[in-house]
């Protein structure tokens, strides 16, 4: 279609019947004019331009009812308009520089601040239906105190399926997430993995590599993550294979799914087997668990039916659990009400002692906010630079307007040059984010990509577009059209004395913001470090965790504890349930003399161990002794830690008997307190200590981990390779994987580190941001002074004297926003700090070295543009007067 043609057809969209030949006349003899003028090929490209900047033209003016031949000068003009922009960027290259980078990284921080925040509230969206899945749970009241429980007994699912299955479209059970270890021929490997009912893969709408989702209806099969499958099996086919679970269970590979995304609470799961599987494997739930509504061992998924609401259906089942209850005497004080804890909640909507967290929520809305300032920062560098700028081109618009330009074709000039500053920064904004997603995908623990196909991006990119170039076109477009060219030409314009003051607010507002986020990164960090050196109750260096991923560790402990020892690289063993970060069980059903009969249920963590375990993770006792091996008697004792005996009022609570009823067979055990040891952060440092009883082994509970004190005469190094020779020989089917107990630790501050880095990054970019703006507005100044500063050195002044004049201003400006900053960040970072149990103080030198962090910048930053024109020889700067 040749240009021509092409304006036919956009003109009668816009035009009305009466204007169209009239106006195709006229384009169709400019085309004719440009065909004579310069040749049928270089007119083409030309028309093609024609046609856009004229259509653009009339579709901002199409409601006007008459029609001027000017307006077919208005595609030139606006060609005109970028090409006098383009000119203007490239006559003052500093600035354009200056004006683009410092503009491109505030949009790159944007972008990537924008990504993390939808990575987080999109949260598990790659489930097709996780609008209307959710987990079932409890919550309970008891002496003012709520708590929710997220651990079912099996008949509330038996009871969900029959009372109340028209409620659902599914309802899934499933065990915990644990880790087991996967065999297929000589390979062995140790993955994460759930069982969960045959209707799981549905639910979930696992995408299918191999196989299908109905591979859970063999009760003996597997499906398998692909990373999981290649890693087993290699780049092949593998359904049908057969292979092994923790070298005991044959099961079927029946399919192969796309592994799961980072931003899915499903993500570490890396092979789905059915859920009567697990029930066949442990023959305690058939026993005792599948109607006993004291036995908390289950999650239990649902799907509700499209239409229903979460809220809704929670009302209806609440009575699920209490209801069954009345039939059981020992369960009869409890009030369990069950809900719906939507799939869409999981991630950022947690609960703390029973209640909703809004934490990890205002985490996101705090990164987000700080990311906005770092937008904003760069905003004002574009604005204040556009406006100081545009000043110095006040005799340009005398000249313009004395030769017949209207004030509408000047607001568009400036518009067009604030369009396309923000269109080139947004480009090298891409480039920027294209280059630097992998690098903060690893501080983010992400896996986000561009995205180039989401229109939403676009649209994004288009408003910010717009939106800045209004914002920053709005001052030169509006202010300097309505000079006087009189005024102007006959040189008795001025600019006024209050022209300044805005861009010295902004400047205030830009180094108000930087400073408050530098005051807060440091708080930041100081808490997590507070929490870091908190002192812990054992010993962690030096000390790995080993699961007993499998019954091939049955009756070997006691061999491979000689084992070790014998190698000398080892100090010290022992068993434990669970690691020595977590506390696994709480149980309550405990008395003692003195307690009061009026108090409620107790908790206490309960956690078993073996001989020596004291010895191998360093407990500090402060009363008492810890088991020996020596006293039978010991096998009945118990030892506890400084918040168990502050719960039960003991002050000499060594010798104490302590009487626990188990609830699951109402036996009651009798322990004697041998100990009290030094209260131990096994869970988040920074909340109270849970009261925890370590008992020995054998008594109401197992062990599942191994715990091994190198000897620290020997390096990690040379002692690695000898523990793992032992393993290799004791328990050759079980791979040899461990952890360090400090290693372990130290991820339970990961997310507040992981915020704090962010929240580093952002504060350093806006400190950047802030000096290149003013690092431009200094080099105005300058300038802008160029002839007073030669007079003066004309007059005597020195360049000391001249730094200090330049610099005063700026730095007075500083000044002003680390009085405001200072309050801001403190007040706020003060109320994040209540937040926790353990906090560290506020001190006043994180004021005063931020404060006078940014002056030293500030004067970094000034100080070379205005030395730079106080050692200017005064016979240049003033001889073109």
């Amino acid at each position: 279609m040749s240009p021509p043609r092409f304006a036919d057809r956009i003109l009668q969209f816009f035009c009305s019947p009466d204007q169209l030949e009239e106006i195709q006349g006229d384009m169709h003899e400019e085309f004719a004019w440009q065909l004579r003028r310069v040749g049928e090929r270089r007119a083409r490209w030309r028309c093609w331009w024609d046609v856009l900047g004229f259509v653009l033209s009339f579709a901002l003016k199409r409601r006007s009812t008459e029609y001027s031949t000017t307006h077919l000068t208005n595609p030139i003009m606006i060609r005109n308009y970028f090409k006098i922009a383009f000119r203007n960027l490239a006559k003052n290259k500093g600035f354009s520089a200056i004006n683009i980078g410092g503009l491109a990284v505030g949009m790159a921080v944007a972008m990537l601040n924008g990504l993390w925040i939808w990575d987080e509230l999109s949260f598990d969206t790659y489930h097709q239906n996780y609008d209307r899945i959710a987990q079932v749970m409890t919550k309970e009241t008891e002496e003012g105190t709520t708590w929710t429980n997220n651990s079912m007994p099996y008949p509330l699912s038996t009871e969900l399926k029959t009372t109340y299955r028209n409620e659902f479209v599914r309802i899934v059970n499933g065990s915990w997430i644990s880790e087991y270890i996967l065999s297929a021929g000589d390979n062995k490997i140790a993955r994460k993995g759930q069982f969960l009912d045959e209707e799981a893969p549905d639910m979930l709408s696992l995408k299918m590599i191999y196989g299908s989702r109905a591979g859970l209806h063999d009760p003996n099969s597997i499906l398998l993550s692909a990373s999981t499958a290649e890693a087993l099996f290699g780049k092949t086919d593998p359904t049908n294979r057969a292979m092994r679970l923790n070298n005991k269970i044959d099961v079927k590979v029946t399919g192969v799914y796309e592994d799961l995304p980072l931003n899915t609470q499903f993500n570490e799961i890396k092979f789905v087997s059915p859920f009567e599987l697990w029930v066949n494997q442990n023959p305690w739930i058939k026993e005792r668990a599948l109607h006993d509504w004291s036995n908390h061992f289950l999650r239990i998924y649902a799907e509700i039916k499209p239409g229903d609401t979460f809220d809704a259906v929670s009302a209806r089942i609440k009575d699920a659990e209490l209801k069954n209850l009345a039939n059981f005497k020992e369960q009869a004080a409890r009030t369990p009400q069950a809900f719906l804890f939507p799939m869409s909640q999981w991630h950022l909507h947690k609960f703390k002692r029973g209640m909703p967290d809004p934490e990890p929520l205002r985490m996101v809305w705090m990164v987000g906010v700080i990311g906005g300032f770092v937008l904003l920062l760069a905003c004002i560098n574009f604005m204040n630079l556009s406006t100081a700028r545009s000043e110095k081109r006040a005799k340009e618009v005398g000249i313009r307007k004395a030769v017949g330009s209207v004030r509408t074709q000047l607001i568009n000039q400036f518009f067009s040059e604030s369009f396309l500053v923000t269109t080139l920064a947004l480009l090298v904004a891409l480039v920027l984010v294209t280059l630097s997603l992998g690098w903060f995908n690893n501080l983010a623990a992400k896996q986000m990509t561009m995205p180039w196909r989401n229109p939403w991006f676009w649209a994004a990119s288009l408003g910010f577009i717009v939106l800045t170039g209004l914002l920053a076109g709005s001052y030169p477009a509006l202010y300097l059209s309505s000079f006087q060219p009189v005024k102007v030409l006959k040189g008795t314009f001025r600019v006024g004395r209050f022209a300044s003051v805005p861009r010295k607010v902004l400047v205030v507002v830009q180094f108000t913001v930087s400073i408050a986020l530098i005051i807060s990164t440091i708080i930041v960090y100081r808490q997590v470090q507070y929490a870091k050196n908190r002192p812990v109750g054992y010993t962690r260096e030096g000390l790995i965790t080993m699961a007993m991923k499998s019954n091939d560790f049955d009756g070997k402990y006691e061999v491979l504890r000689a084992e070790l020892k014998n190698t000398g690289a080892v100090a010290e063993i022992s068993q434990s349930m669970g690691k020595m970060t977590e506390v696994v069980s709480g149980n309550g059903g405990f008395d003692w003399k003195g307690r009061d009969p009026r108090r409620g249920e107790d908790n206490f963590g309960t956690l078993a161990v073996s001989l020596n375990h004291g010895k191998t993770v360093g407990w500090q006792f402060v009363q008492g002794r810890d088991f020996s091996s020596k006293l039978a008697s010991d096998s009945a004792g118990m030892v506890i830690n400084e918040s168990a005996a502050r719960d039960m009022g003991l002050k000499n609570p060594v010798g104490e008997t302590v009487r626990w009823t188990w609830s699951r067979t109402n036996k009651v055990l009798t322990y004697r307190i041998l100990g009290v040891v030094r209260d131990m952060v096994m869970q988040s440092p920074y909340d109270p200590i849970q009261p925890a009883i370590f008992y020995l082994k054998g008594h109401n509970g197992g062990v599942s981990n191994i715990n091994i004190k190198l000897n620290p005469a020997v390096s990690i190094r040379d002692a690695l390779p000898k523990v793992e020779a032992v393993f290799k020989k004791i328990v050759p089917l079980v791979p040899f994987e461990y952890q360090f107990v400090d290693q372990e630790y130290a991820l339970k501050f990961a997310a507040e580190e992981r915020v704090g880095k962010l929240a580093t990054f952002f504060a350093v970019l806006a400190i950047f941001i802030s000096c290149l703006g003013l690092f431009g507005l200094a080099s105005f100044v300058a300038e802008q002074r160029t002839k007073e500063i030669g007079i003066r050195k004309v007059l005597g002044a020195s360049v000391t004297n001249l730094w200090r004049m330049l610099s005063k201003d700026f730095v007075v400006l500083v000044v002003i926003a680390c009085l405001i900053a200072g309050p801001l960040a403190g007040y706020f970072m003060d109320q994040w700090l209540q937040k926790y149990t353990y906090r560290d103080d506020i001190a006043w030198w994180i004021f005063a070295v931020s404060g006078a962090g940014a002056l030293v910048l500030t004067l970094l930053t000034v100080s070379y543009q205005a030395i730079k024109a106080a050692l200017v020889n005064p016979v240049k700067s003033l001889k073109s007067e």
